[in-house]
């Protein structure tokens, strides 16, 4: 591996105003080398730190790209090159569902291998518990940790998913996971599958980056505001945001079938992995109880018509989902208890959506079976 320069070397001498410091965590993700405290093994303080929650939003912001030439901001390059890179994604992290939906949505999978930690942590990093002797197949490292600091021996911050690993060097690429799923779509469209979508398609990509904006900080990260605040007064000016954002949501989905346009998009995309994990997840444990989201009749129907599309319900591990957040947030779930419901059964029930037209792949088809081994487990999924 040449020698890179990425600007999470900046952020570990100096931030932009406004910004968290590098001390603080990503949400639902372990701490860096110098942030694990005296116990390694617990996550106990990680998360709710008092008063409003402020998300971490620096990453390596290196890309992969057809020429590998430094990105338009100056993020250093990595060429596109079909088996050298690993996509390490969690399935119960909502950040890293999307790119295992969109590597699927693709046909990418045996482009890029993916790597699957288990769905709990502890302060220190992801593991790979799921595989034989606890080793991750192809890089044959324990924790994930192990590619961070490959490349930063000193990586101050946290250890995400997903992450992107060059495989001959073990060595982390990025994870950048905002930019992961745009690059799948624009950069590696010489490896995309006959008949894969347009996720992010020129002519909407204006108003598809104005909706991401506005669902990221008010639905995807407001749900995480609400769970992680350490005052009532923070709470309830997340709640109010959520919803706010949510009847939002409810009223744009009443008259067209998805977020932009009358074919999946990225927009999509990063919706989906958020309601997928609401009624399970976040009505009980963030508190975000106003409503379940299956009391939203367009949102709810929105959700079951994605679920049911290839590529999307077929990534959702509901079983590691529900362990992640209920065992790896001690700071409001002491006891770890996991709960036995909500039922899934209603992701299977007819939608209707089909009335409001569009199609989810335009003119192209759907993928086909999911990559032998990739299978959400039997009893993990919603039938």
């Amino acid at each position: 591996m040449s020698e890179k320069t990425s600007t999470v070397e900046a952020h570990s001498r100096g931030r932009h105003a406004g910004e968290p410091s590098s001390t603080e965590l990503h949400a639902a993700e372990p701490r860096s080398k110098d942030q694990a405290g005296a116990d390694p093994h617990s996550t106990k303080g990680a998360y709710v730190t008092g008063g409003e929650f402020t998300r971490d939003t620096n990453y390596i912001e290196d890309r992969i790209t057809r020429d590998g030439t430094p990105g338009p901001n100056g993020e250093p390059g990595w060429p596109i090159e079909a088996g050298r890179y690993r996509l390490i994604a969690a399935r119960a992290c909502p950040w890293a569902n999307r790119t295992i939906i969109v590597r699927r949505l693709l046909g990418l999978e045996d482009v890029i291998s993916l790597g699957q930690p288990g769905p709990t942590h502890d302060a220190r990093s992801w593991t790979f518990d799921l595989d034989p002797d606890g080793k991750d197949p192809v890089l044959g490292i324990e924790r994930l940790q192990d590619a961070y600091f490959s490349r930063f021996p000193d990586y101050p911050r946290g250890i995400t998913v997903p992450a992107v690993v060059d495989v001959a060097s073990g060595a982390v690429v990025t994870n950048n996971y905002p930019q992961i799923t745009l690059d799948f779509s624009t950069e590696w469209t010489e490896f995309h599958r006959p008949g894969a979508p347009q996720l992010y398609p020129e002519h909407l990509r204006e108003e598809i980056d104005t909706v991401n904006k506005r669902v990221f900080t008010e639905v995807n990260n407001g749900v995480y505001r609400c769970g992680f605040a350490g005052s009532q007064e923070a709470y309830d000016a997340a709640y109010a945001r959520l919803w706010n954002a949510m009847d939002w949501l409810e009223e744009r989905l009443a008259g067209q079938r998805y977020l932009v346009g009358d074919t999946i998009t990225e927009a999509d995309v990063r919706l989906f992995t958020t309601l997928a994990r609401f009624d399970a997840v976040y009505h009980g444990h963030f508190k975000c109880n106003r409503n379940k989201l299956s009391e939203m009749p367009a949102l709810w129907a929105y959700a079951r018509d994605l679920f049911q599309t290839p590529g999307f319900g077929d990534t959702i591990d509901f079983v590691q989902i529900k362990q992640h957040y209920y065992i790896v947030h001690e700071d409001i779930n002491p006891t770890q208890i996991v709960p036995a419901g909500p039922d899934l059964s209603g992701w299977l029930t007819a939608h209707g959506r089909e009335s409001l037209g569009g199609s989810p792949f335009g003119e192209g088809t759907p993928p086909g079976p999911v990559k032998a081994g990739e299978e959400v487990a039997a009893g993990h999924g919603a039938a």
